[in-house]
């Protein structure tokens, strides 16, 4: 039987094509786990959070507890010695001017009419005296001051036109004229306080003059309208010339006393906002710094450190949720130190330290850049930046130890600086 011959070239033809498949099969394999080698090798980007730096206002706050308390208190005293009668009044309960009856004091045994006496009391009545003229003259003073800030109100809010003078500058204005008719109460409050001193240091020259038999007891009125705060002689007893009895004030004109560093009280001004929160309600109070004490004290804090403290007196404005507050009651301030009205702000998540240099990651072609800034003020939440940044620049919020410079990242959400 015949075989058909094959010639040895076309054989070789014929295996060749399988030769060169199998190759390019394994060739495509290998580079394929190469491939994914590589690509599980390479690093991922990092997810993180970003914030926009932009520009807007920033206020910084000095953040401390204070105690209100009534501006205006008077203790008052014995005029003369004598047998007091029982105090029926009790904390709270309210007084008139010269109606409501405290107490009263029986003449006790006749004293020795001496000179001395008789000129120690002169001398309380010239003194009562001249302390009534000096409030008479600080209240004039008051009100002239009053009148001129006043007008001087009046004539800003009817000319005014819009933006012919700032908003800051129209508010000092108006607190300055709240401010000195403040002052035209408190000096009529002492002026009143010194009427009644000067009738009670007379009441105690005529009964050190006369006999005791002629003698009538002496009936100690409240000097001013408000309530009792504290009754300090209670039961009936002997009481000498000038012990005090009780204590009355005004619960409803009250202020706030704030012992602030002496480091912070440095930038505190006069006029300040102040904001009073965690005094028991919902709604945060307004206040106004009136005074800075210039004189500090030592204060032993609870971890034992010595502070140099301040006291910053502020003036509570009026309103219905405040009614609620009393004397000595705790409260929190925030006192505005510093204002700017557009500033370039980046959110205080966003910086870290390294040795003495504020640093921040811009965000910058999908990679984090170790930026170097220049910081101004903060408040805590939001920073000044002086130099390093500008609007529109996006820096990440609070970035993982696993950031380092020039890796790259993926953004993962966007919050805007408020």
């Amino acid at each position: 039987m015949d075989h058909p011959s094959t010639p040895p070239w076309e054989a070789k033809k014929k295996t060749a094509p399988r030769g060169l498949l199998r190759k390019l099969v394994l060739w495509g394999l290998a580079l394929g786990v190469l491939a994914l080698v590589l690509s599980g090798l390479r690093p991922k980007p990092i997810p993180v959070e970003t914030a926009t730096v932009a520009r807007g206002p920033l206020t910084v706050h000095v953040v401390e507890e204070g105690k209100t308390r009534i501006r205006h208190r008077y203790i008052v005293a014995a005029p003369v010695a004598g047998n007091m009668r029982r105090v029926t009044l009790k904390a709270g309960d309210e007084v008139r001017a010269g109606e409501t009856l405290l107490t009263v004091i029986e003449p006790a045994l006749a004293p020795l009419l001496d000179a001395r006496a008789q000129a120690q009391a002169e001398a309380r009545v010239q003194a009562a005296d001249a302390a009534r003229l000096r409030a008479q003259e600080s209240l004039e003073m008051a009100r002239t001051a009053a009148k001129f800030a006043k007008a001087n109100w009046e004539r800003v809010r009817k000319t005014t036109d819009a933006g012919s003078i700032s908003i800051s500058d129209r508010e000092l204005i108006e607190r300055e004229a709240e401010m000195r008719a403040q002052e035209v109460r408190a000096g009529e409050f002492a002026l009143r306080v010194a009427d009644y001193e000067l009738a009670q240091a007379k009441a105690a020259l005529l009964s050190l003059a006369a006999p005791a038999e002629s003698m009538a007891a002496v009936e100690v009125r409240a000097p001013i309208s408000g309530r009792v705060l504290r009754v300090q002689q209670e039961s009936a007893m002997t009481i000498a010339a000038g012990t005090p009895i009780l204590e009355v004030g005004d619960p409803t004109d009250l202020e706030i006393e704030a012992e602030i560093l002496s480091r912070d009280a440095v930038g505190i001004r006069e006029g300040a906002e102040v904001l009073v929160e965690q005094w028991g309600g919902e709604e945060v109070l307004k206040a106004r710094v009136r005074r800075v004490e210039p004189a500090a004290f030592t204060k032993v804090s609870a971890l034992g450190v010595e502070e140099q403290r301040v006291i910053v007196l502020c003036d509570l404005e009026k309103s219905p949720a405040a009614a609620a507050l009393g004397d000595r009651f705790r409260v929190e301030v925030r006192i505005a130190v510093w204002h700017g009205p557009d500033v370039l702000l980046v959110p205080g998540g966003a910086l870290f330290r390294e040795g003495g240099d504020w640093l921040t990651f811009a965000l910058r072609g999908g990679k984090a850049v170790k930026t170097k800034l220049k910081i101004g003020r903060s408040d805590g939440k939001m920073s000044q930046v002086l130099d390093g940044l500008q609007a529109g620049d996006e820096v990440l919020l609070h970035p993982p130890d696993t950031v380092k410079d020039g890796m790259e990242v993926v953004q993962r959400a966007s919050a805007e600086p408020s």
